[in-house]
C-alpha cells in the first residue's frame, strides 16, 4: 500500500548513499525502489538514480536526487526517541562519526545535512514534569550540552 503522506527529500546526487546508512543505523528501517530518471535532466542523465523509496524508524521516504540548488536545514529533523545511553551513543554517534556534525541539545547533522534530534524519553519526561522547578534544571542541564547524558538529565531531575 502506498503511503498517503511520505517525506520528500532533495539531494544532490546522493539519495541511495543516505537511504543505505539510515537502513543500517536506524531500526525499522529499509531501502525499497530504486527509479532510474527514463531521460536527461538538469542534474542527471538517463539511467541515473533519480529517486529512492525507503523508510527511516517506519516513516516512508523518498529521495530526490534534485541537484545543488537546495539544501537541508533545521528547519526540518527527524526526532528519535531513545530508551537508554547506549541507544543514544550509538545514534548519535553513527550520524557524528559517519561525516556528520555535533549540535546542541541533541540535536546533530548528518553528512548530507540531514537534521537529528537523538532525544532520550528521559529528557523528554524531565522538562516535561509537572514541577515547573524539575523541568528548569532539566531544560538548563539540557541547554549545555551537545549528546544528551542522561545521568546528568535524571541528576538534574532529582534536583
Amino acid at each position: 500500500m502506498v503511503a498517503k503522506n511520505t517525506i520528500f527529500l532533495w539531494f544532490d546526487g546522493t539519495a541511495l548513499d543516505a537511504a543505505k546508512f539510515y537502513a543500517e543505523t536506524f531500526p525499522d528501517s529499509a531501502v525499497g525502489a530504486v527509479h532510474r530518471a527514463p531521460s536527461d535532466y538538469p542534474n542527471g542523465k538517463q539511467g541515473d538514480v533519480l529517486t529512492v523509496e525507503f523508510t527511516v524508524i517506519g516513516i516512508p521516504c523518498v529521495g530526490l536526487n534534485g541537484g545543488p540548488e537546495f539544501k537541508h536545514s533545521e528547519a526540518f529533523s527527524f526526532q528519535v526517541a531513545t530508551d537508554d545511553q547506549a541507544e543514544t551513543d550509538r545514534l548519535w554517534n553513527a550520524i557524528v562519526r559517519n561525516g556528520g556534525a555535533e549540535s546542541q541539545c541533541g540535536w546533530c547533522k548528518d553528512r548530507w545535512g540531514l537534521s537529528w534530534q537523538i532525544t532520550p524519553r528521559a529528557l523528554t519526561a524531565g522538562v516535561s514534569d509537572p514541577d515547573p522547578a524539575v523541568a528548569k534544571r532539566v531544560f538548563e542541564a539540557m541547554m549545555s550540552m551537545k549528546k544528551i547524558d542522561i545521568s546528568a538529565i535524571e541528576a538534574a531531575r532529582k534536583g
